[in-house]
């Protein structure tokens, strides 16, 4: 029940409005092994079930990719022990009258300044919404020629996990929401590794604005600690 603590305020005032619950699939094999016990870890239990929530007024989105099972061990590659590339991503077909999408990724177990926040990995807006996947390994730059932006605490890239090797296994997680609308979030452009001192402000403000818009949603987890 941790996990559910750490998740941004924004977040779950979504998901309250919309009386969505993530969907969730299992991907394949993950290519690195965790320590011995972590699969026993709340990320392995949290990231198992999924569904439609009662009273859902819209089908839910099912977000899977083959990087690292649902629930499991994210491999080096795709964090800060390794060259940090960004996972190719699916989702199911969206709903009528989606416009866009929205990526989060965050660390659950990382809160962030005393408030309800955690640690933002990475947040991709105005993915268009005929799309039905990232593909891996996605450029740095704000904004992308596809329209989509993106940030993270680490600039306008892709943050991988870099949980400490001396403390606990960390819990990722990544939501997708599809959105009737695109979102003109004001934000001022930082550099691919430039730090972005006003992330949090900005991701309060796209979740503020994704406030009446929702219309699936989905979620996918991971687990990650430095190997020591």
């Amino acid at each position: 029940m941790r996990l559910i603590r750490f998740i941004s305020v924004p977040a779950i005032m979504v998901t309250m409005l919309c009386g969505a619950v993530g969907a969730q699939q299992r991907g394949a094999d993950a290519t690195a092994a965790p320590p011995q016990g972590a699969a026993r870890g709340r990320g392995a239990r949290g990231g198992g079930g999924g569904g439609r929530g009662r009273g859902s007024a819209f089908p839910n989105l099912t977000l899977t990719t083959t990087a690292w099972p649902d629930g499991g061990w994210i491999p080096l590659r795709y964090t800060q022990a390794g060259p940090e590339i960004s996972p190719a991503l699916q989702w199911s077909t969206p709903p009528a009258g989606t416009a866009s999408f929205v990526l989060v990724f965050h660390d659950a177990d990382s809160p962030v300044n005393n408030s309800t926040d955690d640690l933002l990995q990475w947040m991709v807006w105005n993915i268009p919404g005929t799309a039905t996947a990232l593909a891996q390994g996605r450029p740095d730059g704000f904004e992308l020629e596809d329209g989509t932006r993106q940030i993270s605490v680490s600039g306008s890239r892709y943050r991988g996990p870099g949980a400490s090797a001396t403390g606990p296994v960390h819990h990722y997680v990544m939501e997708l929401y599809a959105l009737d609308t695109m979102l003109d979030i004001k934000v001022n452009p930082q550099g691919p590794q430039e730090a972005n001192p006003n992330v949090q402000a900005i991701r309060t403000s796209i979740m503020q604005a994704m406030v009446g818009h929702v219309r699936g949603r989905a979620a996918y987890f991971g687990l990650f600690r430095r190997p020591e």
